[in-house]
């Protein structure tokens, strides 16, 4: 069963910030000028705690130093700036528990359209993907999950919810925190975000509005956790944070030697621990330990709002790449067809699986031969054969430029973006060899996936809107 607690939360206090300058978009999407533009931003900006800059004379983190020899780093640095921002109270800690409704309204880029998607913030119990009820979509990158254990190791707080999704057609959870059933219908008694002024707004540097509520009723909070605990939940964005937390956490059950899977005996219904001094109001249910619990955001399928967009490849450092002899080798299992440009209103034209290849030398959509990817695809799940991400991977990275995932890794000769424009421009001006363009993976393709137990290649889906880092803040200690 999935387990969610509510909490204590860690908020900006904002009489003494003005929050636009201080919440940052996830570590992972912060390039190095919007690093600095953050913290120009001000001195609070949550940069300096998920993402700070080296120093000379940094030194590895604490577990690789000789004994007695102690750390100077960019996460002891972090941790020294979440200390001294609660010292200061810039950073309050909430009376007590709760949950946060959480919406977000953005126009669909590329588009005119606007949504607004909306989930929920608390903390979510850690399981072992065979336990079968968190599933991830795609492969991680060792580095990454190394890097968010020293980071986490040092603070000891999650400052960024990953983002988890679950399927709720009767919008159970819409219900209780919204107080809507769907789209426009009120739900008689309930009172929520459709006739409750946000706590708090804030709009970021894509104009996406970001909307969260604070719920502290009890009896709405253990009805939203029973709602939840027959859900799967599938990982949307944040895999690397998640099995960083989940190895930690048995790390951390085998030295309190208490279980990583079960509530502590006596405890299951919580603990007055996380109510406010003085209340006696019913206590809600809390995490075994710390660890065992990290901060998440949950959104239903269901629901209307979700975005994925294509997450495009761009090839470099290939040793004497030659377009025409890429051009030749492809044709074997795709259609060729030359293009003047590398137009993405062909590509999204055309019917299924389909890729833009653009090179120095010319741009061409690739549509696969069936009989011979399916061929040469033969130990892949047919779940899996059928993505265009999936064919991208192991036909043209893999067979025709030999780039198998250990040699991306190791190497980085592949990068990941967003605007297909920031592609196409890296290989007209000689940055990169070959830039591949792509459609976006569905919803129902995701969930397909991720339940049958399968999994895509690295960075295969791109979740539009990201959730802003510092709405809340976890803290362990």
């Amino acid at each position: 069963m999935a387990r969610l607690y509510p909490f204590r939360a860690f908020r900006y206090d904002p009489s003494r910030v003005h929050m636009e300058d201080v919440v940052t978009q996830p570590y992972d999407k912060i390039t190095p000028a919007m690093q600095q533009l953050y913290y120009e931003a001000s001195p609070y900006n949550l940069i300096r705690v998920i993402l700070g800059k080296h120093e000379p004379g940094d030194t590895d983190p604490q577990e690789f130093l000789p004994a007695g020899e102690q750390a100077h780093n960019v996460y002891t640095r972090a941790a020294e700036t979440l200390r001294d921002w609660r010292k200061e109270r810039v950073l309050v800690e909430e009376a007590e528990p709760a949950v946060y409704g959480y919406s977000q309204t953005y126009t669909v880029p590329g588009t005119t359209e606007t949504r607004e998607r909306r989930g929920f913030i608390a903390l979510g119990h850690l399981y072992d993907y065979a336990d079968k009820v968190v599933y991830r979509h795609e492969q991680t990158f060792p580095k990454h999950k190394s890097d968010r254990l020293a980071l986490f190791k040092a603070t000891r707080a999650y400052c960024e919810q990953i983002y988890m999704l679950y399927s709720d057609p009767a919008f159970t959870a819409e219900k209780l925190i919204f107080g809507a059933s769907g789209p426009g219908q009120a739900v008689s008694g309930m009172i929520g975000p459709d006739t409750t002024p946000a706590d708090l707004a804030i709009t970021d540097e894509y104009d996406v509005v970001h909307r969260l509520w604070k719920i502290t009723d009890p009896h709405i909070i253990n009805l939203l956790l029973t709602a939840m605990a027959d859900k799967k939940l599938i990982i949307a964005d944040g895999h690397h944070r998640y099995e960083t937390s989940v190895a930690y956490a048995k790390e951390r059950s085998a030295q309190l030697k208490l279980p990583f899977k079960q509530p502590i005996p006596g405890d299951e219904h919580g603990s007055p621990s996380v109510i406010a001094d003085g209340d006696t109001r019913t206590t809600l249910p809390t995490p075994a330990f710390p660890e065992a619990a990290m901060m998440m955001t949950f959104v239903n399928m269901d629901a209307p709002g979700i975005t994925i967009l294509p997450t495009h490849r761009v090839v470099h450092g290939l040793p004497a790449f030659s377009s025409p002899d890429f051009i030749t080798k492809a044709s074997a299992y795709f259609n060729v067809k030359e293009l003047s440009s590398p137009d993405l209103a062909v590509l999204t034209a055309t019917p299924g699986t389909a890729f833009l290849a653009a090179t120095g030398d010319g741009n061409y959509l690739l549509t696969p031969k069936t009989d011979v990817i399916a061929a040469a695809l033969e130990g892949i799940s047919p779940r899996q054969a059928q993505l265009d991400v999936v064919q991208l991977h192991s036909i043209i990275l893999d067979k025709l430029l030999g780039l198998d995932q250990e040699t991306i890794t190791r190497l980085g000769n592949v990068r990941y973006l967003r605007e297909a424009s920031e592609a196409t421009a890296l290989v007209s001006n000689g940055q990169a060899d070959i830039a591949f363009l792509i459609k976006p993976i569905t919803l129902d393709q995701l969930r397909d996936i991720s339940l049958s137990g399968d999994v895509m290649p690295q960075k295969s889906t791109d979740f539009y809107p990201k959730l802003l880092s510092g709405l809340a803040i976890y803290a362990l200690d």
